[in-house]
């Protein structure tokens, strides 16, 4: 119904146009983004004449200060929403006059936006990649993955993440003594998690988190609620529960607070790099997670994330840990521990009783780790790139 309508295709550019402090957000769409449709709030623009400006020019064009600049200026308030109604056609864009420099643009763009693709796509299919791993005792599954070419990878990519994430849902009985802690949620008991987590206890070490806490391997903290009057009171991001995906902080958080309220804060908070933060609180969101970088280690976090640090390296570093935890063996029991409280949903203490299942072989711990290292790093240097290639147009 929709599908033809918007007809989305590798190329098009979303912008936001209605909000408050996303409008201007954009990105460009890869294959790998498509089938999908989008809001009415969303624009889509789509480039024609390729010969006048290749569409990833005109992405870089739409993301340099100059035309956020001018996007900032053209946003009014609408009612109870801000918008940039049709203002956004009186946008003039910086495209560069240079044959040469343009094409230089579009190769450099292309590479980074390549990059970029082929690490999401990694990061999409992990949670079933480190789950084989787990299952085989064997780095097979990711080096099988990673020799396939994007066009195949594509084909590959898991679409029915919700019975993976979830479970299947199946009936199952139990006896009322085993009830814990007066919780009647049938989710919470769900048999073949143990099933599962037996299955791996002869390839992996099995910790509760809080066995990890209680060894010293790592450290729990959450985030502060810092009020909405230090919203827009200066650049530094306050990271909240939508300011990160794919493994990474957005380059463009939401909310941003001064130095004088980011020292209130950053003494408590000390956000470091290799701390992961993990969302608590919410809904679809609960479970994501990020790893820190020495790019963003300026910042706050919101109370509805948890910051877990690792102290002792040699039995779970700062790379294999977000592997393991987007496995969909952890992923599930995340969500089985997930309650709804008032209108949003919360872990609480529960992702304590989360089991993570460590490989016990050291070498498969290295691959796995230096396979996620690998990833972060390459993608947050792509998207580095990108923001350079940019700014350029303003220059």
């Amino acid at each position: 119904m929709y599908a033809e309508k918007e007809d989305v295709q590798a190329g098009d550019i979303l912008m936001v146009r209605d909000g408050t402090y996303l409008i201007g957000t954009n990105c460009i769409i890869t294959e790998l983004d498509i089938p999908m449709v989008f809001q009415s709030h969303i624009l889509k623009f789509r480039v024609v004449d390729k010969e006048f400006i290749d569409p990833l020019i005109l992405f870089l064009c739409m993301n340099c200060s100059l035309v956020q600049r001018q996007i900032k200026n053209m946003q009014f308030t609408a009612d109870i929403i801000d918008t940039l109604g049709n203002r956004y056609r009186e946008i003039i864009l910086p495209i560069p006059k240079d044959v040469g420099a343009k094409r230089e643009l579009s190769k450099k763009m292309q590479e980074s936006q390549d990059t970029r693709v082929k690490y999401k796509a990694a990061i999409k299919q992990m949670p079933l990649l480190i789950e084989k791993v787990l299952e085989t005792n064997s780095f097979q599954a990711i080096t099988d993955f990673f020799s396939k070419s994007m066009d195949e990878i594509i084909d590959l990519l898991v679409q029915d993440t919700t019975t993976l994430e979830f479970g299947s849902f199946a009936a199952y009985k139990m006896k009322s003594s085993d009830i814990v802690n007066s919780i009647y949620l049938p989710k919470y008991y769900d048999p073949t998690i143990a099933e599962m987590l037996k299955g791996l206890e002869q390839s992996c070490a099995l910790y509760r988190v809080q066995d990890l806490i209680d060894d010293g391997v790592i450290a729990l903290s959450t985030g502060d609620e810092i009020g909405k009057m230090a919203y827009g009171t200066g650049d530094i991001p306050f990271v909240r529960t939508s300011d990160f995906s794919n493994w990474e902080i957005k380059s463009d958080a939401k909310q941003g607070v001064s130095e004088k309220i980011y020292q209130q804060y950053a003494g408590k908070e000390d956000v470091q790099a290799g701390d992961i933060l993990i969302v608590r609180d919410g809904t679809y969101l609960v479970g994501t997670s990020c790893l820190i970088t020495e790019y963003d280690t300026k910042m706050l976090y919101c109370g509805g994330l948890i910051k877990i640090r690792v102290l002792k390296e040699e039995v779970l570093d700062e790379y294999l840990l977000p592997g393991l935890l987007n496995s969909y063996i952890v992923k599930r029991q995340i969500r089985t521990k997930q309650f709804t409280r008032d209108v949003i949903d919360t872990l609480g203490q529960r992702l304590k009783e989360v089991v993570i299942p460590i490989p016990s072989s050291s070498d498969l711990r290295a691959a796995i780790s230096a396979e996620i290292k690998t990833i972060v790093n390459n993608r947050i240097e792509a998207r580095d790139t990108i923001l350079m290639l940019a700014n350029k147009l303003a220059e």
